[in-house]
């Protein structure tokens, strides 16, 4: 069994293209026992800005639930702590995507992540219906926008890695295969796709983190921006978004596929590209402690109580 950084390392072929030696690996491995280490490779070499995307747009689509919704909400961590909550989502779970959940630090994550969502009840479905979403939507942006789809033995990999994850969060009645998988979705979608204010209030909230990061001309763009990259009708209208122009709608779509087009040739950051590497609104430098990556609601309780 071979885990995330248990293998060699790999450098841009001729200083600036992807390495197929990456790829050669990954289909030598096994699906199953190795999935770990070829979520690594996924994730550090072959798609590290492509799946950081989908996950973004996976968060995005669990607004849809009106039960998920309800809660997050409830909490208000997206209202009032937006920036730190996106951040922490997104370090604890690449810590576990590039360490595995063997690592030391993708272990703790997964712990701190396990002891946050304990704080609440949760039905077993959104659970299921979230997972999904983290398995869904990389599979799809990496066939629609990315320099290559991921292959039958990937999806195959990245499917069991998820549900071992899953797993480690206790979760049960976790579906055997992907068609199972989307046929329970489906299902989910039918009982809990409806309008709602709770839905529509978070995905605002979540709209104004990523306005944040833009200059003033393109704060505008943002939501037809998601609406081109999700367009199902179901989903626009439980979270009350309109659906984008046809014409904002092909300029999205066709942008990434150019800009997927240029990275068959040339790898536009680090190779591996790492979690340390990357950007923190939130903590600078990368200062902070996985055990501290938790909502601000739980933290300020935990001050009151001590």
């Amino acid at each position: 069994m071979m885990t995330s950084h248990s293998g060699r390392k790999y450098s841009k072929k001729l200083g600036f293209m992807p390495n197929p030696a990456v790829a050669r690996e990954i289909a030598g491995l096994d699906a199953q026992a190795d999935c770990q280490r070829i979520v690594y490779l996924l994730t550090a070499y072959e798609f590290p800005w492509d799946i950081t995307r989908s996950l973004e747009v996976a968060l995005f689509y669990t607004y849809a639930s009106d039960t998920v919704s309800k809660l997050l909400d409830r909490t208000r961590e997206f209202q009032d702590h937006g920036q730190k909550r996106y951040d922490d989502t997104r370090l604890l779970i690449a810590h576990f995507m590039e360490s595995g959940w063997d690592g030391d630090v993708g272990s703790r994550a997964l712990a701190r992540i396990n002891q946050t969502h304990g704080n609440y009840r949760i039905p077993q479905d959104d659970f299921l219906f979230v997972l999904w979403t983290f398995i869904e939507f990389p599979m799809r942006w990496t066939s629609e926008f990315s320099w290559r789809p991921m292959t039958a033995h990937e999806q195959n990999a990245w499917f069991n890695f998820w549900c071992e994850i899953g797993r480690r969060m206790g979760l049960v009645g976790i579906p055997e295969s992907k068609p199972a998988f989307d046929a329970f979705v489906q299902a989910y979608g039918e009982r809990h796709f409806v309008p709602d204010d709770a839905s529509a209030r978070v995905a605002e909230a979540t709209l104004a983190i990523v306005r944040a990061w833009l200059p003033a001309p393109l704060k505008g763009l943002v939501a037809p921006a998601v609406a081109s990259l999700i367009d199902e009708p179901a989903f626009l209208a439980a979270v009350k978004l309109k659906p984008a122009p046809v014409l904002m709608r092909k300029v999205v779509r066709h942008s990434l596929k150019a800009l997927a087009g240029m990275k068959r040739v040339i790898v536009m950051g680090g190779y591996p590209t790492l979690l340390a590497d990357a950007p923190n609104r939130t903590y600078p430098g990368n200062r902070y402690e996985i055990e501290a990556l938790e909502p601000a609601h739980l933290q300020q309780r935990k001050k009151r109580a001590s």
